[in-house]
């Protein structure tokens, strides 16, 4: 069977792993490889080449370093093919959907081919009589990222690119669930031209987890996965001094108001809650209609809507989406829906028992839809993560805007109207970090920057864009005098001042 290794130093771990974990093809139910789990003692190997590597390509100026990130760029697109097929192989993706993950993570790396720019400090000439001052950005050494199942080629990227632009060594600890992309897109980074130990792959469990949080040389470590694991690994790695950026889960909203542009709504509202089989942190598994009768419309419209929603397994080119990652996962969902009919929730479409023929032991749910869900419901609390969409209806745009404030998670959320006023008071006063007006799904763009809040985000700087080079680098102000001759100035033992 074939076994995914971890990739250190420019070559694949040759040797046998003590401990190996299943990878499961979602629309069979099948074993299709083990994938090698590592320990401590594999981090600190892949940590003490990464450090060895990091100061000979810190010291090589931005534009060469540039260079290799176009290069990179250009591998990743020859190879979108063979990349958007590995990773709808072990996700379960549609082809098209995971092109779409390499595409969103491919915009980063294209950012961060303008490194040099991104570098530039700060000059300040004549700060003081004969005195100027200027900041520089330096790499931190060695950086993590801790990647999740559901984006195993965007996330990734979106944490290497700035950080082996800015003049890191980086080590990518991807999901043990579809773990073979990373490791591609490793290799390809090394034959841009990518020095040997700058981008490194280990694969594991919370075991490997705790060792890359524990290591004394990881200078910073990013993150994204569930809210409680965020909170765990966001409060080891702060307390062991590295610099720490965590990504948690979410419950994004999408608030439809009267006015609205009804059918484009539905069909933006259903991509975003079903594409990826809602497994995705910037899904939209909540919309809140204002008012009863569009509620009543909104409905009407999503049943037949989800009525043409085809699931089918990753190489059909007419699926929707495909099978969720794991028999496990497929369960959590099933409970869920169960959970909310049990607390009083109107199952309206039922996704449950779906069986495709020739694959009946895949992971496969069909799109289900709840009504009358209530914000007292624990199935309304919890991230589920599945292609499940729920209608909490509300009376007024007011109380609308109550429920992605008051909700433990605040990542994304989306208001469909065609007022101006009312999307402008909603994107000044909404308690939550990405906010869409019209748009179901609002990814920020390369060159911002992405994050949530409240229990969607733990650190203070955000993913990629320009918060992406602050968070991989550090800030260094030097204050310089240079004596033109004459009298020495006299001693001073106050704190010096431009007075």
């Amino acid at each position: 069977m074939r076994l995914i290794q971890h990739f250190i130093d420019g070559a694949t771990v040759t040797e046998t792993p003590a401990r190996t974990g299943d990878v499961f093809d979602p629309s069979t139910g099948q074993v299709q490889a083990q994938v090698a789990l590592g320990d401590s003692d594999l981090v600190a190997r892949a940590v003490a080449n990464a450090k060895a590597a990091q100061p000979a390509w810190a010291a090589m100026n931005p534009q060469r370093r540039a260079r290799v990130m176009f290069r990179f760029k250009e591998l990743i697109e020859a190879n979108m093919d063979e990349l958007a097929e590995m990773l709808s192989r072990e996700h379960g993706k549609v082809i098209a959907d995971s092109k779409g993950d390499i595409q969103r993570g491919l915009e980063v790396v294209e950012f961060m081919c303008g490194v040099p720019h991104l570098l530039k400090g700060e000059y300040t000439e004549g700060a003081g009589p004969g005195i100027d001052v200027y900041s520089m950005r330096q790499p931190l050494g060695v950086a993590a990222g801790i990647t999740p199942f559901n984006f195993p080629a965007m996330i990734p990227l979106w944490m290497c690119a700035p950080a082996i632009a800015c003049g890191n060594a980086f080590i990518i600890k991807p999901s043990e669930r579809d773990p073979s992309v990373p490791v591609r897109l490793a290799e390809l980074a090394l034959e841009a031209g990518l020095p040997k130990g700058i981008l490194n792959v280990v694969h594991g469990d919370k075991v490997v987890v705790d060792a890359i949080l524990d290591h004394a040389d990881v200078k910073a470590v990013s993150f994204v996965g569930s809210s409680d694991i965020a909170q765990y690994v966001y409060g080891r790695g702060a307390s062991n001094g590295k610099r720490m950026q965590c990504m948690g889960g979410a419950k994004n909203h999408g608030i439809i108001m009267p006015d609205a542009d009804l059918d484009q709504a539905v069909a933006d509202i259903v991509g975003a809650a079903y594409g990826s089989a809602g497994e995705r942190c910037m899904a939209l598994p909540v919309v809140v209609p204002v008012g009863e009768e569009t509620a009543e419309r909104l409905r009407a419209k999503l049943i037949e809507a989800i009525a043409d929603l085809r699931v089918g397994v990753p190489t059909d080119p007419d699926a929707h989406y495909g099978p969720v990652v794991t028999a496990q996962h497929k369960a959590r969902i099933e409970n869920y829906i169960q959970m909310a009919i049990d607390e009083g929730a109107e199952l309206v479409v039922d996704g449950r028992g779906l069986s495709l023929q020739g694959h009946e032991e895949g992971y496969f749910l069909g799109p289900t839809l709840l009504d009358r869900v209530n914000p007292d419901m624990q199935s309304y609390k919890e991230e589920i993560f599945g292609p499940v969409l729920q209608i909490l209806r509300a009376k007024t745009f007011e109380e609308a805007i109550t429920y992605p404030t008051a909700h433990q998670y605040g990542n994304g959320v989306a208001l469909f109207t065609r007022n101006g006023d009312f999307a402008r008071k909603f994107a000044s006063s909404i308690e939550v970090g990405m906010v869409g007006i019209n748009v179901p799904i609002p990814v920020p763009v390369a060159y911002h920057s992405f994050g949530g809040w409240k229990r969607s985000g733990f650190g203070d700087l955000n993913q990629y864009g320009m918060d992406g080079v602050r968070f991989y680098t550090r800030t260094k102000t030097v204050t310089q005098r240079w004596p033109s001759g004459g009298a020495v100035l006299d001693q001073s033992f106050v704190i010096p001042t431009m007075s």
